[in-house]
């Protein structure tokens, strides 16, 4: 079996995973009914759309990246520090250690697929080289677009630790990291990191890297508070009563990093509108937002620069504050309300 698989749930996980109130015994499961069957009838556009038509959804040449300035964002500061390098891959600098969020840096997001979905900014595996050490790196759930071989195997000299969905660390000790490295979090579940409080935070979403392995990986979101920030990165998922139950249990979020791309009609209990993307920001306490889940890969059928679009307009609505910075442009939560430049207008 392909190493892209991962590796299948034993007998000794499924009593782990016991500790979660989704697991029912066989898998995981949402707090409230979602339905992902897509109708039969809709299969074939599909098919088609992604087999033919990406071309006309995403920029014809790469989108580029600011490149990383390793100085500058391990220079000391009272502030913590942040790096977006396109889809949902975070770079923290918090408290003076490095963290980094679903790393997804490799050249194609359907590694077992028989046609590619490749990236279509300049990010690269390379960009790893010039990464410092990291302190910490968490991954939100198993999916492809967010757990990447590619990435891990050239990460994993550089990290210290790992925070994982419950259900992932199978994954990455059937790539050689070593076990003792890695904590799993079940939901609303919390460790203390070098001062930084990190709680792991439902979504409504599913997991799965086979056929055959669906919904045996929990999925969620992750709450970064320190003495004087806090930090919310949203995760994958739909739209759901959790976030009114996340306002209402955590503290007001400084920023929010919202899932916001990737959509479709046929699977909207599994990911964000750009609308009920900001919606969901307030429902959950968030003072300022940021899209995340665009800008790299085509997994559906809207234009790349729609999600952005349609976030900016319903924020504007909405009287949300928002900013949209460049990929690999580093940013503060205070200089981040500066950057509402509309970058993406100038990409053909």
């Amino acid at each position: 079996m392909s190493k892209q698989f991962g590796a299948k749930v034993t007998e000794v996980e499924r009593e782990l995973y016991q500790r979660s109130p989704q697991w029912d015994g066989t898998k995981f499961n949402n707090l409230e009914e979602t339905n992902m069957n897509v109708p039969f009838k809709a299969l074939p556009r599909l098919m088609f759309n992604q087999l033919f038509g990406r071309g006309k959804l995403q920029p014809k040449a790469l989108i580029q990246h600011v490149p990383f300035d390793k100085d500058a964002f391990l220079a000391e500061s009272n502030s913590s520090k942040f790096i977006w390098f396109g889809h949902s891959a975070i770079l923290c600098r918090m408290n003076g250690k490095t963290i980094l969020i679903d790393p997804m840096l490799g050249p194609d997001a359907a590694p077992i697929a028989p046609f590619k979905i490749k990236r279509f900014n300049s990010i690269s595996l390379d960009l790893i080289d010039e990464l410092p050490h990291i302190d910490l790196l968490i991954m939100s759930h198993d999916h492809y677009d967010h757990l990447d071989l590619k990435s891990m195997q050239q990460l994993t000299p550089k990290v210290d630790k790992y925070f994982t969905a419950l259900g992932v660390a199978r994954h990455l000790k059937s790539w050689g990291i070593d076990e003792g490295k890695i904590t799993e979090f079940v939901w609303w579940e919390a460790h203390e990191f070098n001062g930084v409080n990190i709680t792991f935070t439902p979504t409504r979403h599913f997991s799965a890297r086979g056929m055959r392995d669906r919904f045996h990986g929990l999925w969620g979101g992750w709450s970064l508070q320190n003495a004087s920030e806090h930090v919310w990165f949203s995760g994958d998922g739909g739209y759901g009563e959790h976030f009114k139950e996340i306002g209402a249990r955590m503290e007001p979020f400084d920023l929010a990093f919202m899932e916001c791309g990737q959509y479709n009609k046929l699977w909207r209990p599994i990911h964000l509108f750009p609308d009920e993307s900001v919606i969901a920001s307030k429902e959950a306490g968030a003072s300022l937002i940021m899209p995340v889940h665009w800008a790299s890969f085509t997994l559906s059928d809207h234009p790349w620069r729609e999600p952005v679009e349609q976030f900016v307009e319903t924020a504007k609505k909405e009287e949300v504050p928002y900013f949209v910075p460049e990929i690999g442009q580093m940013f503060t939560i205070e200089s981040a309300r500066e950057l509402k430049r509309a970058w993406w207008e100038a990409i053909k």
